[in-house]
């Protein structure tokens, strides 16, 4: 239909709805003429920044001029005047000038224009989106630098140990060159490792290993043995990945679990038998399964039992469920890996393995079951949190990403940060074909195939993304059929990572990776003489820990690593001419070619691929290839877009190209996005609930820590006790005699006070007031001997370490308990009653009731130990696993499998048969 005033509407027939695209032209018209006279909301906000700018660049001149030391000395001279009141604020345009000629001394790197405008931004706490190769790594050494000054600690956030531990070596040398500390979190350092890099001026990690040592830090029983410092201010590298994508996950630190892995095989084995259809049935927009009528009889029928909806058969119907999950739904070598013995798992972002996480609620031992392994018990939670919640507990944050402007509603309305797209140093000129869409899977990967084979013999490099390790691997098996050179980053391979990066913008290579290629990596066109260089000092016999001071800006005697920095220097000169020379070929054959092999579900994983070409002003280009069987097509594009393309006649090699196939392929993208924005806040919607019981429990806990006395904490834990007693005992009546005070007597006796003690024997001056002070009178009396007997140092360490003990039992089981409230909460939606507000209502009691009870544990301990008494302190539980991502802890300790029940004793499904009658059939 086409109205040529006002608008034009191209109607797409994709998936089951009419998806209508409209481009309203007069509008369109306008927004354009306002950005003309106006300016992008970007364009205005870096536009204030001009004189900051100014400012900067004004004193470049002056800071050639200084010796290293009167440079390295402007770091003392700030802090000095920070110290008598000036402001960062205040300081910038001088810090950053500072920044700027430290590091073209030190690194031979100086700031453009833009990434000034970057790191303004950076240090305004908000989001710089600036496109991949432009420098966000140097970036953020201006803000980073800044607020170091003020001594409470800057964290730079990273995706994974490598790009930490590489970016603390590579940048660390200009922050070491002007007097301040660096230190690097990574997986597999001990406490005090840890402890001197956090106090550190400024600290590398990874989100997980950050968040884990908050969580453990909350865990510790003596103030010394925590790690963190305040958290005062964080930049996030690759912001959307970290608190957009790994925000449905939250960070959980468990102990062992004691429930019986038996059960995993014995239904696994049953669920071996069902048929897809005739017994139980998928649905993959869901992903979820279910037993049909016939699965249910089977059921019913092996395990021996009446009815399996029954609530006493609710955990056999659960451990179904997620043996039909594991079997049905997660797929080797795309959902997880089998390595070394244990089932990890993959991200679905970044095709990152997941060490020591694990899927919950018994999924994970299901699919160890269904690999024949042995299974690790069930884990019990022991502290948890969200990335969310973690991240908006610093004094300020902010981040960096080539992708987040297709994320900013979500930015703002979580974590109060918009974003700024910071201008490319040179103009982008990379090509971006439309997406090429063919009928079957094969015929598109017969396609890409030819493609890359085209683009090789002209020497041009390719860079092919994938989503799964599987499709990496079927594609690499087309291309070795070929004859096609090629290397394969997935997760198998992720140790090779910087590797095979390093030299995908070589003539001629072909490279093919799953998404997590290259985030924080850039690929150099004709190769990377700095890593070349490296390699050949290994071939020559140097170990990674020589090469390491090799790089480094730290002075040495020794002779090894002197020798190793000479031939360093030769190698570096001779492999930089080689790549400046293959540099320019690459660029004559038009620069580096992106083929993503499918659509993924976010436009931005999808613009991060695109981004790996087009750095700095290099030629590029990039294509799509899509089937109607690719996941994001069978799911959204439905039998009428199916139907659309077979009555074209189309040959299963031969493509469609149209720019409006691609705008439906995004509108299904934004679709998806929308409902994972969705989870996201959902969740975040629950932790927060659980977030300020936490702040209330840490906050308890930091006083115990810091050695404050607890005696008047503890009585005030004792009126209350005492409110809440009188509250229940007095309500029957106004006076005294109405009073139930024998009742009150055995109450109190319960907590505090000594059995058949008699408190009330002239009941005549009684009243509400004089009740409660009779009491607490009589129980400071009985506390006094106590700490007469103890020792007043000895009672206050005693007051503390009961406090600490009660505090974590009680809240590890709180947690627990509201874990579960969570799973069934959700059926509330059923009798029109909100669940998020009925999980804040019955979390608020359920807390509110835990608290009662440490009261009165804590003041029932206290009043009733034995003068002898020897308290330590000392942990509830010991953790075994840190779930989400890397941490010290990280790896639950398997447990050994036990011997298979013999034909004739009973059968462990509990069914009351003989096992060779039941599940031994």
């Amino acid at each position: 239909m086409i109205n040529k005033r006002f608008n034009i509407k191209i109607e797409v027939f994709i998936g089951e709805n009419l998806i209508i695209i409209e481009y309203i032209n007069e509008v369109r018209g306008l927004k354009k003429l306002f950005e003309k006279f106006f300016g992008t909301y970007s364009e205005r906000e870096l536009k204030k920044l001009d004189k900051i700018i100014q400012q900067i660049e004004g004193l470049e001149q002056e800071y050639t001029k200084l010796r290293d030391e009167e440079l390295r000395q402007k770091t003392f001279e700030f802090k000095e005047r920070l110290q008598k009141g000036e402001t960062l604020d205040d300081i910038l345009p001088e810090a950053f000038a500072t920044v700027r000629e430290a590091a073209f001394r030190v690194l031979g790197m100086k700031h453009y224009r833009v990434q000034l405008y970057g790191g303004i931004v950076l240090h305004q706490g908000r989001i710089a989106e600036m496109k991949t190769g432009e420098g966000k790594t140097l970036m953020a050494t201006l803000p980073v630098y800044l607020n170091a000054l003020g001594g409470k600690g800057c964290h730079v956030v990273t995706v994974n140990d490598y790009l930490a531990k590489r970016d603390q070596e590579w940048m660390g040398k200009v922050y070491s060159f002007l007097g301040l500390t660096v230190g690097v979190i990574h997986h597999g350092i001990n406490q005090q490792e840890r402890r001197a890099a956090y106090n550190s001026d400024i600290t590398y990690g990874t989100n997980n290993e950050f968040g884990f040592d908050y969580l453990r830090d909350n865990m510790v029983i003596y103030k010394d043995d925590k790690v963190q410092r305040e958290l005062n201010y964080a930049i996030v590298d690759e912001v959307d990945s970290i608190l957009i994508d790994e925000a449905r996950t939250p960070l959980i630190i468990s102990g062992q679990g004691e429930k019986s892995t038996k059960m995993y095989h014995v239904v696994d084995h049953f669920v071996k038998t069902l048929r897809k259809e005739d017994d139980y049935t998928i649905d993959e927009k869901a992903n979820s399964v279910a037993l049909t009528e016939t699965g249910v009889e089977k059921a019913e029928r092996a395990f021996g039992i009446e009815n399996l909806s029954d609530l006493n058969n609710m955990e056999l119907s659960h451990h179904i469920n997620q043996a039909l999950k594991a079997r049905s739904l997660m797929k080797r070598d795309k959902d997880y890996v089998v390595k070394d013995g244990e089932v990890i798992i993959v991200d679905d972002f970044t095709g990152r393995l997941m060490f020591g996480r694990r899927y919950s609620d018994g999924l994970h031992q299901a699919i160890e079951a269904k690999e024949g392994m042995d299974i690790q018990r069930e884990s019990k939670t022991l502290a948890t949190i969200t990335f969310q919640n973690y991240f908006r507990m610093y004094n300020k944050l902010s981040g960096m990403t080539g992708t987040a402007k297709t994320e900013e509603e979500e930015f703002i309305s979580i974590y109060k940060m918009d974003v700024v797209e910071i201008p490319t140093n040179k103009p982008v000129v990379r090509e971006d074909y439309p997406d090429a869409i063919y009928q079957t899977e094969n015929g598109k990967f017969q396609a890409l195939a030819r493609e890359i084979e085209e683009k090789h013999q002209k020497g041009q490099p390719v860079l092919v993304g994938t989503i799964s390790i599987e499709k990496s691997e079927e594609l690499s098996k087309l291309l070795k059929r070929r004859g096609i050179p090629h290397e394969v980053l997935n997760a198998k391979h992720h140790e090779r990572e910087a590797d095979i990066v390093a030299q995908a913008g070589r003539k001629g290579a072909v490279t093919i990776a799953t998404n997590m290629a290259g985030r924080g990596t850039d690929i150099l066109l004709g190769g990377n003489p700095e890593f070349l260089a490296k390699q050949e000092l290994k071939r020559k016999g140097y170990d990674d820990e020589v090469i390491a001071q090799v790089t480094s800006f730290a002075d040495t005697d020794n002779e090894e690593v002197v020798t190793a920095r000479r031939l360093y220097d030769d190698l570096f000169k001779q492999y930089k001419i080689e790549t400046d020379k293959e540099h320019q070929e690459v660029t004559g054959v038009g620069g580096l070619h992106i083929i993503g092999t499918e659509r993924h579900e976010s436009r931005r994983i999808d613009n991060q691929l695109r981004g790996r070409a087009g750095r700095q002003g290099d030629p590029g280009s990039s294509r799509f290839y899509i089937s109607l069987e690719d996941d994001l097509m069978r799911l959204f594009g439905g039998d009428r877009m199916q139907g659309f393309v077979e009555k074209m006649g189309l040959q299963e090699d031969e493509a469609i190209e149209h720019n409006l196939l691609s705008k439906s392929i995004e509108n299904a993208q934004k679709k998806v996005e929308g409902r994972n924005f969705g989870i996201r806040k959902h969740v975040l919607q629950y932790d927060d609930v659980m977030n300020k019981q936490r702040e209330v429990i840490y906050g308890e806990r930091k006083k115990v820590l810091a050695g404050e006395n607890m005696r008047d904490h503890i009585f005030n834990m004792l009126g209350n006790i005492i409110d809440n007693a009188i509250a229940i005992y007095t309500a029957d009546g106004q006076y005294p005699e109405e009073w139930d005070l024998k009742g009150l007597e055995e109450n109190l006796s319960n907590v505090f006070l000594p059995k058949d003690m008699l408190i009330f024997e002239n009941v005549e001056d009684l009243n509400l007031e004089t009740l409660k002070e009779e009491i607490m009178e009589l129980a400071e009396g009985l506390y006094s001997k106590k700490e007469e007997e103890v020792g007043p140092e000895g009672i206050r360490e005693i007051e503390r370490v009961v406090l600490l003990q009660v505090i974590d039992t009680k809240w590890m089981d709180h947690i627990d308990a509201m874990d579960q409230l969570r799973q069934g909460i959700g059926l509330r939606a059923i009798g029109q009653v909100d669940p998020v507000r009925a999980y804040q209502v019955e979390g608020f009691d359920m807390f509110q009731e835990m608290i009662n009870k440490i009261q009165e544990d804590t003041v029932r301990y206290l009043f009733n130990m034995e003068k002898e008494v020897k308290l330590q302190r000392k942990q509830v539980a010991n953790p075994t696993a840190a779930t989400h991502g890397d941490g010290e802890d990280s790896k639950a300790k398997p447990v050994a499998k036990k011997e298979e029940a013999g034909r004739n004793e009973p059968c462990p499904c509990g069914s009351g048969k003989k096992y060779k009658k039941c599940c031994g059939q």
